[in-house]
């Protein structure tokens, strides 16, 4: 059979290989756990320090977000009931 005597959807499918998704989502050596913005660890920080930290993270994981802005994190001090 010629190329010119097949269709347009048979040319297609014989000539283009099957789509691999190379993408890893947990790429080979990645560290356990996130890279973060600030620190790795709370453990060395005041209570008030480690409520900001902890709900900047919660911040950061709702809105898929690595890093933030100052406007994001004024927000998140102020959802902590923080004001002027």
């Amino acid at each position: 059979m010629s190329t010119a005597s097949m269709s347009l959807p048979t040319m297609l499918a014989s000539s283009v290989e099957p789509f691999a998704d190379r993408r890893s989502y947990a790429p080979a050596g990645s560290p356990d756990r996130e890279r973060r913005q600030f620190t790795n660890s709370h453990d060395e920080l005041s209570p008030a320090a480690r409520e900001l930290a902890q709900a900047i993270d919660s911040y950061k994981l709702q809105h898929r977000r690595r890093f933030i802005t100052y406007e994001e994190m004024l927000c998140v001090v102020k959802s902590l009931g923080y004001g002027k």
